[in-house]
């Protein structure tokens, strides 16, 4: 990421100007996101650009789990037997109109992956719901897999992410 933004958690940031160019991902930034952390059934972070303190994306983090039957075989048999794994799923990931094409949303991909990477709970993998073929190609590129029962649903586990990572470093 460059030196020009900063990953902070959605506390009492203006909210009010965001636009990806996606009305309901403007929407659950500006009116129900922090009605939802405050529940604690997700938590944001807010990619904020230094100088001007404008929010430039954001994305959403939440606990979930996945049928291990789910999985590509060959990554359930690399895995303890129980009928779920524990994942970390990406609910919204957006960023704002007048900072799109800067690859923004890959850093705020990887810094979803690290969040995952040390948190004190166990993770297998990070898990997405894509809303079109558009959003899959983007996490497709990022190294995210399909699952065959379910094509706009990716993921991507924890290991092969940090691997990817620290090539691009």
């Amino acid at each position: 990421m460059t030196l020009h933004y900063r990953i902070e958690r959605l506390d009492a940031h203006d909210r009010s100007s965001f636009d990806c160019g996606v009305p309901a991902l403007n929407v659950y930034l500006q009116k129900q996101a922090g009605q939802e952390v405050r529940r604690r059934v997700t938590a944001c972070y807010l990619l904020i650009e230094q100088t001007t303190s404008e929010i430039a994306g954001y994305y959403t983090l939440s606990a979930a789990s996945v049928l291990l039957s789910d999985l590509p075989e060959a990554s359930a048999n690399k895995l303890p037997r129980y009928p779920t794994v524990p994942v970390v799923r990406i609910g919204r990931l957006a960023v704002d109109r007048r900072y799109q094409g800067q690859s923004l949303g890959s850093v705020l991909i990887y810094d979803a992956l690290q969040r995952a990477a040390t948190g004190d709970i166990g993770v297998y993998a990070i898990v997405v719901d894509a809303k079109d073929d558009a959003a899959v190609a983007f996490y497709e590129r990022h190294g995210f897999i399909a699952f065959e029962s379910a094509p706009r649903m990716l993921y991507l586990s924890i290991s092969d992410g940090l691997k990817k990572l620290s090539r691009k470093q």
